[in-house]
């Protein structure tokens, strides 16, 4: 039975007589003195005023966004609000999105199952092809078992907040992604951050503070998605054994990336086999939507029975899950996309290096700038060159930076036409 909450008599007997006197008398409160006591005309008496205020503040921060509208499919090149442009601000690093074999995926599961799977994995939408994109994603990260959420946030959330609680601690690096902050803030845990990519820091605090707490869980992203670099994994690693710790890295902006086979930084370090849970995206270099976490089938196993935003969330749908296992096929037949995006970084690199260019040996290549109204400035320049770059500004970074992302789909003369406009509108 469903318990209603006491509401007082007083409010109960205000709140029907005011209903009755706007009724019959609009809203002059005169007629009312009670009310006139209970309702205060300030400001404070609308809940929603102070949006108005917030707005503007951010204005005159040069923090404010806006969406900009591409028409048709996204790609090497983009249409945005009329104009021709070079994308150089997509995640879809393997120019998979737009692949036919990914459309064709995504029409056919869409004929057999429907649009959407209709409820949530554990009631009414699980489907076969489902399983099938986990297994594929277990093989594909040499881990015992997966699990597919709706998204990557949702599989961080979900992730984080079953592993660990208020008797344990979380210590993450400084510039982890949002889902993986929010997720370590929502489980109740204490949390801890240490200075980017610091061993030496990250050891200090598990000196200090382990000891205190019953389960330590270690967060970092592997590729940082607004800096291009690269967590020390193997140090991570090696400190979580000696401390007794659980790690879990996001693999988003690595996944179809990095490492011989494109299956993501623990291959790229060298990681392999080491005990950890790896988190992972299917909507950037795989083309698709959605996110997964990977690891030992116990692990697994508890997380589909444990983490909320799995449970109680409507299953990816067929056309997604398709085109997400179409992607795992086409990285493992055409390893010549990863090896062509790769050189098209090695080449914008070579090109800037005379640049304050922020070390990267991912496809995300960040150049510094002063202040959020110098981004902005300067990506208006870009894009009256031809090239949609997005400025990248507090709060979502530290400092602000134009963030420009390589793609397999480049060709040669679209990075010399980005290298030429960089320089130009660098040198004004």
């Amino acid at each position: 039975m469903r318990l209603t909450p006491q509401v007082p008599v007083k409010i109960v007997v205000f709140t029907k007589l005011l209903t009755l006197k706007r009724a019959f008398f609009g809203n002059n409160l005169a007629i009312f003195p009670l009310a006139n006591h209970y309702i205060d005309q300030s400001p404070m008496n609308h809940p929603y005023s102070w949006i108005e205020d917030s707005l503007k503040t951010l204005h005159r921060a040069n923090w404010y966004r806006r969406v900009k509208t591409i028409q048709g499919r996204g790609g090497a090149v983009i249409e945005l609000e009329g104009r021709s442009l070079l994308n150089f601000a997509s995640n879809d690093y393997l120019g998979l999105a737009a692949d036919e074999r990914m459309i064709a995926a995504a029409i056919a599961a869409t004929q057999r199952y429907g649009t959407g799977s209709t409820g949530s994995r554990l009631l009414s939408g699980h489907r076969d092809l489902h399983r099938d994109l986990e297994l594929a994603i277990a093989s594909f990260k040499n881990s015992e078992d997966a699990i597919v959420f709706s998204s990557g946030y949702l599989a961080n959330l979900g992730t984080i907040t079953c592993l660990v609680g208020q008797k344990d601690l979380i210590l993450g690096d400084q510039y982890n992604h949002s889902s993986l902050k929010n997720g370590a803030k929502l489980s109740g845990a204490t949390v801890k951050e240490y200075r980017h990519n610091s061993l030496e820091d990250l050891e200090n605090q598990l000196l200090a503070h382990r000891h205190h707490y019953r389960h330590c869980l270690l967060l970092t992203d592997t590729v940082f998605s607004m800096d291009g670099d690269i967590c020390p994994l193997a140090g991570i690693l090696a400190l979580a054994e000696i401390y007794n710790c659980m790690v879990l890295v996001d693999e988003a902006h690595a996944t179809g990336v990095m490492g011989e086979n494109g299956t993501g930084c623990v291959e790229y370090c060298g990681c392999q086999g080491r005990e950890l849970i790896q988190m992972g995206t299917l909507s950037k270099a795989l083309g698709s939507l959605g996110g997964y976490v990977t690891g030992n089938a116990k692990i697994i196993d508890f997380i589909r029975n444990r983490a909320a935003t799995w449970i109680y969330t409507t299953g990816l749908s067929p056309a997604d899950t398709a085109a997400a296992r179409m992607a795992l096929e086409i990285i493992r037949l055409e390893p010549e996309r990863r090896q062509r995006l790769h050189q098209n970084i090695n080449f914008v690199k070579s090109k800037l290096n005379n640049l304050n260019i922020l070390p990267s040996e991912a496809a995300i290549l960040c150049l510094p700038v002063a202040n959020p109204g110098q981004a902005l400035e300067l990506s208006q320049k870009l894009l009256e060159k031809g090239i949609f770059a997005p400025a990248i500004r507090p709060p979502t970074v530290p400092t602000s930076r134009l963030r420009f992302t390589a793609m397999a789909t480049h060709s040669l003369a679209h990075l010399e036409v980005l290298v030429q406009s960089i320089g130009e509108s660098f040198s004004t």
